[in-house]
């Protein structure tokens, strides 16, 4: 079933993106990671910051009442303000290595947080302007979070025609009195709208839900 949970797809997830990331950081230069991002007022470094901290408090078990929460995050992004940028890198591999077996333990209540993770990837890609900046191999992996995700957040049913892939996936949950809801384009444009990322130059079309309902992050 669509809503059954794979305990280890998030850190697959991670793992995956984490060889395909990597080397564009370790090759980046400085200037490169103070480019602005879709996430407002957050520069690469600050994305990179924010991931790598989090993904420090999976591993290591640390939660308070506002855990990724935004003034958190603005914690988290400040406390490794004097960190170099290789600094900052280091620390997102060692999460993305190492906190798989952590969210697999929670039960699916930290699994977003690999989704989440491999968004921001796609959004420093987005920001060097490279292609497919939300798609590569770990995309599959990621459309398999995304859609517990949106059973979850109770995103009206709609069924998404990637057509990129040829693929039909059905994403949310069905409500009384209205019919599943259409999405036909590419899989990058689909995760740029369940993300909330700008769709400036996309294609696509929707039916029977609106852009709006589709979040899958606060």
């Amino acid at each position: 079933m669509a809503d059954e949970r794979d305990p280890e797809l998030p850190g697959l997830l991670l793992r995956t993106e984490r060889d395909a990331l990597l080397p564009l950081l370790r090759s980046a230069a400085d200037g490169d990671f103070a480019l602005r991002t879709a996430c407002p007022g957050w520069t690469v470094r600050d994305v990179l910051a924010h991931c790598g901290s989090v993904l420090s408090r999976v591993v290591e078990s640390r939660f308070g009442p506002d855990v990724f929460s935004p003034e958190c995050n603005d914690r988290d992004i400040a406390e490794r303000a004097d960190w170099t940028h290789t600094q900052i890198v280091d620390e997102l591999e060692r999460g993305m290595t190492d906190a798989g077996p952590a969210i697999a333990a929670a039960g699916g209540i930290l699994d977003a947080v690999a989704l989440g993770e491999w968004v921001h990837a796609g959004d420093v890609r987005d920001a060097w302007g490279l292609p497919g900046a939300y798609e590569g191999p770990g995309f599959p992996h990621a459309l398999g979070l995304l859609v517990p995700r949106a059973l979850r957040r109770k995103v009206p049913l709609f069924v998404a025609e990637l057509t990129d892939s040829g693929r039909e996936v059905v994403i949310g949950v069905e409500q009384e009195g209205r019919a599943p809801g259409r999405y036909r384009g590419d899989g990058a444009t689909l995760i740029r709208l369940c993300a909330g990322r700008p769709l400036v130059g996309t294609r696509y079309e929707l039916e029977g839900v609106r852009e709006r309902e589709l979040g899958l992050f606060d």
